[in-house]
């Protein structure tokens, strides 16, 4: 790892790797805590692409930071008060993982990512077209592509490993899985965060389209927010001031790369397909404009 290169992988020898997920690498810290580094890797249709995005993980730990502390009322997160200092000792490694890598909390996942939508895009549109419902919930009639919801659903699925697909499931579903009182605090708590982050993104000229997030669980059973919160990787950001319903609006997100997937001759299955330049440089330069907007 040499600062101001992407970096795709992270390699620590002195810590023990856990996991290598589709973008952030886990290692242990002691009994209590984790490093997580979040690389430059980017996923679509959960495949891992060959080639890195530079700087992208450090601007999703920036702003994933940023709304961890917008969001410790109503819900705790996972960061801790650790420095990075006392846990990569070596300051040429630290120096190589800038602003990648957090210390937090060793929390219980859930088995349950917590999706958001407020605007009718993706598999979204695509299930609305063949049954007019997202996920099982009736809509309005003659709804348009990109529209925005009467009011934001909660539409859980299965949290998936890398490689594999993700699965909606109902909200009952998620109650046989966590328990009727977590899995409501659980839905109401990602539609509160929702609601009122997507309020603050119009101020900085910014739609969340959707989002997902992720909880754990500490000793005590207590309910924390974790992984990333409100990135471009976990939502669809839009430009306002570009946002027309019936057309797919342009996005600060990977969408941007997924939509030049969508044109290539490709089965959506290991291995990913490399990106030209301009595409890299492209979403590179969105991902830092999505950050400028909303934390600037």
């Amino acid at each position: 790892m040499k600062q101001g290169q992407s970096l795709h992988s992270s390699d620590l020898p002195d810590l023990q790797l856990l996991s290598r997920g589709k973008v952030r690498d886990i290692y242990a810290w002691g009994d209590n805590h984790l490093l997580i580094v979040t690389t430059d890797r980017l996923s679509a249709f959960d495949v891992i692409l060959p080639q890195a995005i530079p700087g992208k993980g450090e601007v999703l730990t920036r702003v994933a930071n940023f709304w961890f502390k917008r969001t410790e009322n109503p819900v705790p997160n996972h960061l801790s008060n650790l420095p990075l200092e006392g846990v990569v000792s070596d300051p040429d490694e630290r120096l190589a993982l800038g602003d990648r890598a957090i210390v937090v909390k060793k929390l219980t996942p859930l088995p349950v990512e917590a999706i958001v939508r407020g605007y009718l895009i993706g598999s979204g549109w695509k299930d609305y077209q063949s049954s007019g419902a997202v996920c099982g919930i009736e809509l309005p009639k003659g709804l348009q592509l990109a529209d925005k919801l009467p009011e934001a659903i909660y539409t859980p699925s299965t949290k998936a490993e890398a490689g594999k697909h993700d699965e909606n499931i109902s909200y009952n579903k998620t109650v046989v899985l966590l328990s009727e009182e977590l899995a409501e605090q659980v839905r109401d708590l990602s539609l509160q965060i929702y609601t009122e982050a997507a309020e603050y993104a119009l101020t900085r000229n910014i739609i969340i389209a959707d989002t997902k997030f992720e909880f754990g669980l500490d000793t005590n059973g207590a309910l924390h927010l974790i992984d990333e919160v409100l990135t471009p990787d976990s939502s669809r950001f839009w430009p306002a001031d570009q946002y027309q319903p019936g057309m797919s609006p342009p996005s600060f997100d990977k969408q941007y790369v997924r939509d030049y997937l969508e044109t290539l001759d490709w089965n959506k299955k290991e291995p990913g397909p490399k990106l030209p330049e301009e595409v890299i440089q492209i979403t590179a330069q969105k991902y830092r404009d999505a950050e400028r907007l909303l934390t600037s």
